[in-house]
């Protein structure tokens, strides 16, 4: 995997003394698993990230566009084709004010169309990254991290990037033991 000129992608870090942020973008609703549309009461990535977040005592942010998403699934992922297309940055709803406080970045997302969703660029752009962690984790329906971490490198290229967990969104619900042994492999377990 090619993670840029000077992005650095490692498999642990010491978390002692760290102040993290779980900064997360999940679609609730209807929702494509399993092979079928579902409706979602709390979206996939919304569910990995509030393990991570009770797991390692990190702050949160849902990163959340300003015009929101259809609620029907075809409907967004009609716009979400159509932003990616575009390489749009949808305005997002509010802003992190004290990124400089944190040392370590969860980001967290679902895997749209091979990469993070649109939102998800919009925010990594807004801030100074250089010299963070950032630490990604995905929901998806069977693909995987996609492009994202490659794309997150080039964003980032100041950042050290750590590995990804990637959770099946049909088993998102189950996940926490998956997401405690991530935790431990790449020393955030607190």
């Amino acid at each position: 995997m090619n993670w840029g000129p000077k992005a650095e992608r490692t498999e642990q870090m010491n978390s002692q003394n760290a102040k993290s942020l779980v900064a997360y973008f999940s679609r609730e609703g209807k929702n494509y698993v399993s092979g079928a549309i579902t409706d979602l009461p709390v979206g996939n990535t919304e569910v990995v990230a509030r393990m991570i977040q009770k797991a390692t005592g990190s702050d949160s942010f849902r990163i959340e566009a300003v015009n929101p998403y259809p609620t029907d699934y075809h409907q967004t992922t009609d716009v979400a084709q159509k932003e990616q297309r575009a390489n749009a940055r949808p305005e997002l709803t509010a802003h992190v004010e004290n990124m400089d406080a944190y040392d370590v970045i969860f980001l967290g997302y679902p895997n749209w169309y091979g990469t993070m969703p649109m939102p998800v660029f919009t925010f990594l752009e807004q801030y100074d990254f250089a010299g963070k962690t950032i630490i990604p984790f995905c929901t998806h329906e069977g693909s995987g991290t996609g492009s994202s971490e490659n794309d997150i490198a080039r964003i980032c290229p100041q950042a050290r990037l750590l590995k990804g967990l990637s959770v099946h969104g049909t088993y998102a619900g189950s996940a926490q033991g998956d997401v405690e042994n991530w935790l431990r492999k790449i020393g955030m377990a607190k």
